[in-house]
């Protein structure tokens, strides 16, 4: 096991550029400023994503949003960017995945292999020697399939690398539905409306971390202001925007945690406040139990 005072290196796997901005920002610009090697995977590029025409489609879309998420990078501490190359799924509909395929693209993400790109993947983390991978819940927060993806693929990829720390990038579900109500209670002042669902992101009982990020709200904001293209898309103003019109103060409040589930650690509270010596430093240095391929 490496002394406490060594550095890591964290792999945060995500969809699309802006992913990383909304879900981890906080806890990876915690960590790059502490001195750990922080790591963006990015599944695709994002051409598929919702914008305005004048940031155009496709490569034009993937080649803009493409110099966003340096922007957003260079805020966050990044230490590299690596694509793994799939073309965005976008959403089931007419021009989309579910409109038909087009054999001269790439595989979409989502209807990817997952065993080969698990092996994309397990190649990055062995290269990097990752002691902590980030990936999303079973249901991808929302349910976007290539959100989806990359629990399945990320599942894979740590037991072919044997990755000892694997932590689902979350929402704690209480907690977004409290806001939502809030929000909703000062629509007059034109702040947005956040979803009150019961079935998506995780339960607050199935929680391991919660991880304070106020002292980083700058560059989290910094890192969804870089993700131009995806504030407005031609029907109109999109989440991110939204969450951009907060007051600074709100803004701070709203997004002050960022939320994990470590896999084979059991859930509950106090949550954990570090994914590092409150994870990789207090766990044998073996698979999870639930990540084992033997088992």
């Amino acid at each position: 096991m490496r002394p406490a005072e060594t550095t890591f290196t964290i792999v945060s796997f995500h969809a699309h550029p802006d992913d990383e901005a909304i879900l981890t920002a906080g806890t990876l610009a915690r960590l790059s400023s502490a001195g750990h090697r922080v790591v963006l995977v990015m599944a695709t590029a994002g051409e598929a994503g919702l914008a305005k025409a004048a940031h155009g489609r496709g490569q034009v879309l993937a080649k803009t949003r493409g110099e966003e998420l340096k922007t957003a990078a260079r805020a966050i501490g990044i230490s590299s960017v690596i694509y793994l190359g799939y073309a965005d799924s976008g959403y089931p509909g007419p021009g989309n995945r579910a409109g038909g395929k087009d054999p001269a693209r790439p595989p979409a993400f989502a209807d990817a292999e997952v065993e080969r790109a698990a092996e994309r993947l397990a190649s990055v983390l062995l290269d990097e020697d990752a002691d902590v991978l980030t990936i999303y819940d079973p249901n991808g927060g929302y349910g976007h399939p290539d959100h989806v993806q990359v629990h399945r693929v990320g599942m894979r990829a740590a037991q072919l690398a044997r990755t000892r720390v694997v932590l689902e990038a979350t929402v704690d579900r209480t907690s977004l539905v409290r806001a939502g109500r809030m929000l909703r209670a000062l629509r007059p002042l034109g702040l947005p409306q956040l979803p009150d669902q019961g079935s998506i992101y995780t339960a607050r009982a199935q929680l391991t971390h919660r991880i304070d990020v106020r002292d980083q709200w700058r560059v989290k904001r910094a890192a969804m202001q870089a993700h131009v293209s995806q504030a407005e898309s031609d029907a109109g103003v999109r989440t991110l925007a939204l969450f951009l019109r907060l007051p600074r103060w709100l803004f701070r409040w709203t997004f002050r945690y960022e939320w994990f589930r470590e896999l084979g650690r059991e859930p509950g509270q106090p949550w954990l406040a570090d994914i590092l010596h409150t994870s990789v430093t207090t766990r044998a240095a073996r698979v999870p139990s639930d990540l084992d391929p033997s088992r």
